[in-house]
């Protein structure tokens, strides 16, 4: 039986996360949630004010023997904008940086050398400016949060936003892609 490995990572709204990385072949859970910040147990209004320190993350519980940490970090770098600082989109703030919280050296490592490879030869002109750190506490977003873009894909910010990077995902990752149940 294979174990689990898990990560957690920042690139703006966890909606936008999720959405992506629930379709990842591989992957068992992914949970939104906040880290990165001093604030204990915050709750989304207090996240979204910009005041607790804290990023809007998901976190990620995958099988190494499917999907490597490095391919997720790949995935990662596919949709969403690394070389922005403190935003994605119309979304601004601390809460929205691009970040890895890794969870063993192994992942900070490798994080690290994939960053630079993507500076040298990535497809931006901008450097990148993700934030690789030790995951300390990781804090549950509300549970309405799970699931939103499934259960919300009507609304305009999820057209809008989200869809295309589920697309994106779709179309470059199709290998990847878990079939539907």
């Amino acid at each position: 039986m294979s174990e689990t490995d898990a990560t957690t990572l920042g690139g703006g709204c966890f909606w936008c996360l999720e959405a992506v990385f629930e379709m990842v072949l591989g992957v068992s859970r992914v949970k939104s949630g906040y880290t990165g910040g001093s604030a204990v147990n915050p709750s989304y209004k207090q996240v979204c004010k910009g005041t607790t320190g804290h990023a809007e993350v998901v976190q990620i519980d995958f099988n190494p023997d499917i999907i490597s940490f490095r391919e997720l970090l790949e995935i990662f770098f596919v949709v969403h904008d690394p070389t922005t600082l403190n935003r994605q989109g119309n979304d601004v703030g601390t809460q929205y940086r691009s970040a890895i919280f890794h969870h063993t050296d192994g992942q900070r490592e490798t994080a690290l050398d994939l960053v630079e490879k993507l500076d040298q030869d990535g497809p931006w002109v901008d450097p990148i400016v993700t934030e690789v750190a030790p995951l300390e506490a990781f804090y549950p977003a509300e549970e309405y949060h799970d699931q939103y873009f499934e259960r919300n894909g009507e609304q305009p910010y999820c057209q809008v936003v989200i869809a295309p990077k589920v697309a994106k995902f779709r179309e470059r990752f199709v290998h990847q892609v878990m079939p539907p149940a």
